[in-house]
């Protein structure tokens, strides 16, 4: 029938997990169309929280088959441990879960060239969640990779111990220490119970479900600004992480794309370096961290924090298409009298709403407009109409400015803390 993109509009950790395990419902599929176990999808469900890498959040919603597309890389180890953390909780994950057999795989040897590049780069480091995506990408766009469908040939140890060989060449170039061998024996065990799993050609599967009425729902990986093409460069994911992206990481048209679902902070998080113009090195930053919980689900890093950057977010917003937007953890601001956004950047003397290509070695300073904070507790509240003024006003700027209408808020992490308009 038709497909809707959710994705993130900032640095990633902009809350999707949440809003797709919501959303999963209303659909017959739920598709993860690229990135890899860099991602930390979290979901509240009952107090209980759990984190997924690389299985798609509608994993949580009984009876929603769940699909990891062609452009996710898989880390067999990272993907095995996740199935097992599900099915101690009851969930019947072989019946629901359905993987491409042209998703690429992440071998043991990518992750230590991970781990040496970035060592290599000193304090030019690009803040590499070092789980080998950048290497495993390099590897497809340099037709070496191996895919999910080659663990079902007869010489896919032949195949897997030449792109091995292949590494270990490369990493001779790094004065890096490693030692793969438990690692490796964990991943071999790991394939051999990925085999027991429905492995599909998944674009197939998908467009016969869209004529046959299905339902789907992609959900994306990192955010918007960390996109390989239109993110703060070289300071991005290795892969693309906009509205497009779903087509080539799903085998699906364009024209099977309905609504654009973009999800936001009422402020901005960054993990990893990288330009962060309106970021709050400050006490403010620092509070905003803490009542956020502003820690990398994947990594446990402190993630850098600050106001809300409209610049980015119309630019976002451009790129993808969106057709509506979701805020996310509206209530971290509620103690705040007074909050801010980013409506302008000074680039050089002059004041611009665009996003300048040389982002990352020109100094860019904010230009905030500062507005009243609601100052109380949004957890009572179930309806837009019962919101204060205060935030009212503060969703009804950002619609303005970004030109989408806010259809979901969330005030809290837990499942029923989001508002729908």
């Amino acid at each position: 029938m038709y497909v809707d993109v959710l994705l993130g509009m900032q640095w990633g950790d902009e809350g999707k997990g949440k809003i797709v395990d919501f959303l999963a419902p209303k659909y017959d599929i739920i598709a993860r169309f690229q990135g890899g176990p860099n991602a930390g999808h979290t979901l509240v469900i009952g107090g209980e929280k759990t984190v997924l890498h690389t299985i798609p959040s509608g994993i949580m919603q009984e009876g929603i088959m769940n699909v990891i597309g062609n452009g996710v890389v898989i880390d067999p180890n990272t993907l095995i441990a996740e199935i097992t953390k599900l099915t101690a909780k009851g969930i019947d994950v072989k019946k629901y879960l359905l993987i491409s057999k042209k998703a690429h795989l992440i071998l043991p040897t990518h992750k230590v060239l991970d781990a040496a590049s970035e060592h290599a780069k000193g304090k030019s480091k690009i803040g590499s969640t070092l789980r080998g995506i950048s290497p495993t990408y390099m590897d497809k766009t340099g037709r070496n990779g191996l895919r999910i469908g080659d663990i079902l040939s007869p010489d896919f140890k032949e195949q897997y111990n030449a792109l091995k060989e292949k590494h270990l060449h490369m990493l001779k170039q790094y004065d890096f220490e490693f030692d793969i061998a438990a690692a490796e024996a964990e991943w071999m065990n790991s394939i051999e119970t990925i085999k027991g799993f429905k492995l599909i050609d998944s674009e197939y599967y998908l467009n016969d479900g869209l004529r046959a009425g299905k339902k789907v729902l992609a959900e994306g990986a990192q955010g918007t600004m960390l996109d390989i093409d239109f993110g703060t460069y070289p300071f991005v994911t290795s892969s693309n992480t906009i509205s497009s992206g779903a087509c080539n990481g799903l085998g699906v048209a364009p024209t099977k794309i309905r609504e654009v679902i973009g999800i936001a902070k009422a402020y901005c998080t960054r993990v990893g370096s990288g330009p962060f113009p309106s970021e709050l090195d400050n006490d403010l930053g620092e509070k905003i961290r803490k009542i956020g919980g502003e820690f990398g689900a994947t990594t446990g890093r402190p993630r850098r924090t600050g106001w809300i950057d409209l610049v980015a977010l119309k630019y976002a917003a451009i790129l993808n298409g969106v057709t509506q937007l979701a805020i996310t953890k509206a209530d971290v601001l509620n103690e705040f009298e007074e909050i801010d956004m980013c409506v302008a950047y000074n680039v050089d003397g002059a004041e611009t709403t665009e996003v300048p290509f040389d982002i990352t070695r020109t100094e860019v300073n904010p230009i905030y407009k500062s507005f009243k904070g609601w100052n109380t507790d949004l957890s009572p509240h179930s309806k837009f109409e019962t919101l204060p003024t205060e935030v009212t006003s503060y969703l009804k700027y950002i619609e303005d400015f970004v030109g989408a209408p806010v259809s979901l808020l969330s005030t809290g992490p837990e499942r029923e803390k989001l508002l729908v308009k």
